[in-house]
């Protein structure tokens, strides 16, 4: 098994990857993926543009599930160190040295517990941006949320349709706030939680209860009530961190 680039082989890399891809012990191990591939990208021998093995092959050297493998790819993807070209394969994007430090920092993939921690700050996080944007709504934004909730109802079995317009919804309730910092901090946050998010769909109820829930916060955000898009969004974090919780549980 080898690393390439698009134009040309890399022997070192080759042979530091044989010695990085023993396996890994934990059978749920979608952070241990997830760390052993950030050492080996942060080892100092992999170029911008670098293809990675296949998932199955990185499956097979680390001794774990293809699901595991498509998880911790997934997290990486989403916080732009690699870039996955369906039918391609997986590349290691341009600035990933700069980028991975501050990644690690935030606790990339780092555990469940590091994962709840994160999941602590979101749930009043989220209340606080929900509270100000029913104070700071126009109807043009209004608007935008509602097109967010018709995405995920139009989303049907589409889990990353469904996910990303779920996203852009909460996203789109923090820049109504009006708040920058809390805007970036909540980015931040929900990207690092999104391999584990992937895996809430699969909970019965997921949907359901969740467009049950922004409902709510729309309903709250668009009659001018703070008060009430508060106790809304709590609820939806409520519930939200007991499906990720049962998504973690299952993982264990």
């Amino acid at each position: 098994m080898c690393v390439t680039t698009q134009s040309d082989q890399q022997p070192s890399a080759t042979t530091d990857l044989a010695q990085l891809l023993r396996p890994v012990v934990r059978e749920s191990s979608v952070s241990e993926v997830a760390k052993r591939l950030l050492d080996h990208l942060t080892s100092g021998d992999i170029r911008p543009g670098t293809r990675l093995p296949a998932e199955r092959q990185l499956a097979e050297a680390l001794g774990v599930a293809r699901s595991s493998v498509r998880g911790a790819l997934s997290a990486l993807d989403v916080l732009g160190i690699i870039e996955i070209r369906p039918g391609s394969g997986s590349y290691v994007r341009e600035g990933t040295s700069e980028f991975l430090p501050r990644a690690i920092n935030w606790g990339l993939m780092l555990g469940q517990r590091r994962t709840r921690d994160l999941v602590e700050v979101r749930t009043h996080m989220e209340a606080v941006s929900a509270r100000l944007a029913a104070q700071r709504t126009s109807d043009a934004d209004v608007v935008l949320l509602e097109e967010h909730l018709q995405h995920m109802r139009d989303a049907g079995g589409d889990a990353k349709a469904f996910i990303e317009a779920d996203i852009a919804f909460h996203l789109e309730t923090a820049r109504i706030a009006g708040n920058t910092v809390l805007s970036d901090i909540l980015h931040s946050i929900r990207a690092l939680l999104q391999v584990w998010m992937e895996r809430v769909s699969d909970i019965e109820g997921t949907v359901s209860g969740t467009l049950c829930e922004h409902d709510a916060i729309l309903k709250a955000i668009r009659d001018r009530d703070p008060e009430g898009a508060d106790r809304a969004m709590a609820e939806h974090m409520r519930m939200a961190n007991e499906r990720l919780s049962a998504a973690m549980e299952h993982a264990s």
